[in-house]
């Protein structure tokens, strides 16, 4: 809310003079300070439909929203560990902690079932689990892997997994100390993992084009699917556990029977360059991000891509994940943001038209922010001096210009 503030009292004090065009230089010139006092303004914090942007030194890798809380941990190509708490209210994302023990990029992050504890794994081969309240360094296995890690997923309160650059898997297990279990079965980077809803499968995506499946239960290596076009890149578990949907660096989310893991049993094109990461709305509906920035909400059987639901302007995006309400999406890119979208309209959407697609149709913006936050941001500039012109009894005839 600050420079928001700032700069709308400045536009007010220079009778609105100054064009949209030079709001971003005149910015720039003002010596803003984030921490305003908004008490002196008489203002009350503006309440936004989404928490606002989280700027960083270095591009984000990934990205994960607390089980039950209001807090968000992010992990950057620096290696450094961030968890902000985040809130609709102006001025209200705190940086609660951060931690560099990595040496190389932060490459996955994930809490702990209970919240309790953070799980991160980086380049520079090695594990960290840390203490989420104060962010203290609880666990670390040094040399993991013989490669650099790329992969996590927290399999319950004793056990996690992780895959690595060369297509190997393993399954730890906290109580012992040290992995149980240890695979190579693709023939390049893992580069994403689900679990079934059982909690006995484990299912991996790699760079090679190949679907794993893997039994932790009794520590065995079940199936490889047949090999598909381009890396695969991101997996979800839809329609109640019936379907797989796998997305690729070609740009094309593969699904998979249930029932027949091995083959695919239908493929989906979107007008992207990539699928790089994705994660489940609701049973039918998943959101992908792509090096092209945009993150599309699409629609499992039938496939229909919905529309937008944010951007981030031609920057890649690394990873999305949803908040424990289902309110909140957050992305991150290689614009050194983390931003956040409403998609709780998506809840609601249902589709069920199997007619034919049209052609060259334009992507539907299914929020405000869909296209960028320059609209945003003029948004705030307007709320406030609107607050400031109550408080100030209206515009003079010059103010008014």
């Amino acid at each position: 809310m600050a420079k928001s503030v700032t700069v709308a009292n400045e536009i007010l004090k220079r009778g609105w003079k100054d064009s949209k065009a030079n709001w971003s230089s005149m910015i720039k010139k003002l010596d803003l300070n984030e921490h305003s006092d908004e008490e002196e303004l008489g203002l009350e914090p503006s309440l936004h439909d989404t928490p606002k942007d989280i700027f960083f030194e270095a591009a984000a890798n990934t990205i994960d929203f607390h089980p039950s809380r209001d807090i968000i941990a992010i992990g950057d190509v620096d290696g450094d560990v961030y968890v902000y708490s985040y809130s609709c209210l102006e001025g209200e994302n705190k940086e609660l902690w951060s931690s560099g023990h990595h040496l190389k990029s932060c490459r996955k992050i994930s809490f702990s079932q209970d919240g309790q504890s953070l799980f991160t794994v980086s380049k520079d081969k090695s594990i960290h689990i840390l203490n989420v309240e104060e962010g203290r360094l609880v666990t670390r296995f040094s040399k993991a892997h013989n490669s650099a890690l790329n992969s996590l997923l927290v399999i319950d309160e004793h056990l996690f997994a992780t895959g690595d650059d060369s297509g190997v898997l393993k399954v730890w297990d906290l109580r012992k100390g040290m992995s149980i279990m240890e695979m190579k079965q693709h023939e390049d980077y893992i580069s994403d993992m689900i679990l079934d809803r059982n909690k006995k499968l484990l299912l991996t995506t790699s760079g090679d084009g190949t679907m794993g499946v893997f039994n932790i239960r009794r520590r065995r290596f079940e199936l490889l699917s047949e090999p598909q076009n381009g890396d695969l890149m991101a997996i979800s578990l839809m329609k109640r556990g019936r379907k797989i949907a796998c997305g690729s660096s070609e740009g094309t989310i593969y699904l998979f029977n249930w029932d027949g893991l091995g083959a695919t049993s239908d493929r989906f094109a979107l007008k992207a360059e990539s699928i790089d990461c994705m994660v489940p709305i609701t049973e039918s509906i998943v959101c992908t991000g792509s090096t092209d920035g945009i993150i599309r909400a699409v629609n499992i059987l039938p496939n229909r891509v919905i529309g937008s639901v944010g951007q981030h302007m031609g920057e890649p995006i690394e990873q999305l994940a949803k908040c424990h309400t289902g309110k909140f999406l957050a992305s991150c890119g290689h614009d050194q943001k983390v931003k956040f979208w409403d998609i709780s309209s998506l809840s609601s959407v249902i589709v069920d038209d199997y007619r034919k697609k049209k052609k060259n149709k334009q992507l539907k913006p299914l929020s405000r922010k869909a296209f960028g936050n320059g609209e945003d941001f003029f948004a705030d500039l307007k709320e406030v001096a609107t607050d400031l012109e109550k408080k100030n009894g209206g515009l003079s005839e010059t103010d008014s210009d």
